[in-house]
């Protein structure tokens, strides 16, 4: 797929893979988890799986290995994948509806707008503009503009119900 600079990789048996118990890589997954959705490190672009292994006082293989095979990613993909679950929350929020894409791949983690669009076009098959697009167009009431007000909205609807 040229759109977006995505290839799709070949899956490769990685023997360190298999040198980390089961029960070690069940700790460690639990451990990721707290660290990367609990505790929202996925919005920090400067958080590596460098720092998550020292964090965790591993080792990055081990980091990779547990990401590989308990949520069959890798690390990069993992932590994207949170990001753009909050950026398609917030995309649909008309609280941020006036923020531009720079401002919400900033707000969920991404060092920059491509590598923002490339993540969710890679998840969703379409831009986040054309998400957001698509969101308000299918639920055109939840879109309020720049000094209307729900109570605003409603007054309006009222009097349309009046003169009918």
């Amino acid at each position: 797929m040229a759109k977006y600079n995505i290839t799709e990789k070949k899956e490769k048996e990685a023997a360190y893979r298999s040198l980390v118990s089961p029960k070690l890589m069940d700790e460690l997954k639990e451990k990721i988890l707290d660290i990367i959705l609990i505790q929202k490190k996925y919005k920090d672009k400067e958080y590596s799986a460098k720092k998550l292994a020292e964090d965790l006082g591993t080792n990055t293989r081990y980091i990779s290995a547990v990401v590989n095979v308990r949520f069959h990613m890798n690390y990069t993909s993992f932590v994207n994948k949170y990001r753009i679950d909050e950026a398609m929350t917030l995309l649909v929020d008309k609280r941020f509806q006036d923020l531009n894409m720079e401002d919400i791949s900033s707000m969920v983690g991404f060092s920059n707008r491509q590598s923002f669009y490339a993540s969710f076009y890679k998840i969703n098959g379409m831009t986040p503009r054309d998400y957001r697009m698509r969101h308000f167009a299918q639920h055109p009431m939840q879109k309020e503009t720049k000094g209307e007000s729900r109570r605003g909205r409603k007054a309006v609807a009222k009097n349309a119900d009046a003169n009918v």
